[in-house]
């Protein structure tokens, strides 16, 4: 880490403006001690120019002259009234997606299809704005009401047919708001066969309902033409050691304290198993693929799924556990037991992810 007169000075030349190309030489500390108003990132020239364009791209085929204004911030978003989104810094930049993944074990939106679904979500909640569509009575009907307030957490229900299914964790049920711009984003996808897809189900009319309103507003300029952004990238003070302190108390979960009744179902404390591998030294050769898959299958954040396994890692320490099935039965009874408690965190309240 940099200390002292080299830390001022490093942060002094982060001030006058840091070249693009000392990120990829900077070590994590010192961009962990770099404020994100100095990172010197633009969209323009970064991957995702490429992707904005695709966006748009996608918004014209389908008649709309719409394109929302897009700026770097801390995190994807989109504030009330306005008819443009946030992304997050660390897409702008390769090293600063490789310091997200080794802060927070994922990247959301790290590659092409990822970041396009993120991104056509995001133009949902923007061309609401922008049109003002949440004011309709036919979408209050639909959809809910607009100005229902925003929950911290939310209950899904993974079953229900009366919601599309396209961001993780079931996310069109957090809020009105979330529900029209998911619904959005599966009918805007090119190739998209959404009346098929969800043919029988309750949701199919909230499809048609967005093809309806689309095809009317179709060439028509914008009610809301504001440029207006909030939290741009250099207007935030904060280092990103302090941003990515708080978004890991953000994605926190709170975990059953007792694992040992389960532990034991899958690993042994018994004297015949003593020169068998301990369930330690298991864990962790497979952590990074279990916490993979449990996060994909329930949606939650990798981070959240990594800080039980770190609960379980050491519970299996202290009990001194030892393998007792084979490693393909004990990998199996060990996702199980990842996502049912995993699960059992989101029915008692889901915290709302940032978007």
């Amino acid at each position: 880490m940099l200390r002292g007169k080299r830390l001022k000075k490093f942060q002094m030349s982060c001030r006058i403006g840091l070249p693009v190309r000392a990120l990829d030489t900077m070590t994590d500390e010192q961009l962990l001690d770099t404020r994100l108003c100095d990172l010197p990132l633009s969209i323009k020239g970064s991957p995702l120019e490429h992707r904005l364009d695709r966006l748009y791209k996608e918004l014209e085929a389908r008649g709309l002259c719409f394109k929302p204004h897009v700026w770097l911030s801390k995190e994807w978003f989109t504030p009330d009234q306005i008819p443009g989104f946030a992304m997050p810094f660390y897409l702008a930049h390769p090293r600063l997606s490789k310091l997200e993944r080794k802060q927070m074990l994922e990247v959301e939106g790290g590659t092409e299809k990822d970041c396009l679904r993120i991104m056509r979500h995001e133009a949902g909640h923007a061309i609401d704005n922008a049109f003002r569509l949440h004011i309709r009575p036919h979408y209050r009907r639909l959809f809910g009401s607009f100005a229902r307030r925003y929950p911290d957490w939310y209950t899904p229900e993974p079953h229900s047919r009366n919601y599309v299914l396209h961001l993780p964790a079931w996310y069109a049920q957090a809020h009105p708001a979330e529900d029209f711009a998911e619904t959005f984003a599966v009918w805007l996808a090119a190739g998209s066969r959404w009346r098929r897809q969800y043919e029988g189900w309750p949701a199919l009319n909230k499809l048609e309902y967005v093809n309806q309103i689309m095809k009317a507003i179709a060439g028509n300029p914008s009610f809301n033409k504001s440029r207006q952004t909030f939290e741009e990238l250099p207007d935030i003070v904060m280092t990103l050691r302090e941003h990515y302190r708080s978004k890991r108390r953000h994605y926190a979960f709170h975990w059953p304290p007792d694992y040992d009744r389960d532990l034991l179902r899958i690993f042994s404390s018994e004297p015949r198993h003593k020169h068998c591998s301990s369930a330690v030294s298991f864990l962790q050769r497979h952590r990074r693929e279990l916490c993979q898959d449990v996060a994909e299958g329930t949606g939650v954040h990798s981070y959240a799924i990594h800080q039980m396994f770190i609960t379980i890692i050491n519970r299996c320490r202290e009990l001194k556990l030892r393998l007792g099935l084979t490693e393909a039965h004990t990998r199996h009874r060990l996702l199980v037991l990842l996502t049912v408690q995993t699960m059992n965190g989101i029915h008692s309240g889901y915290h709302r992810i940032a978007l």
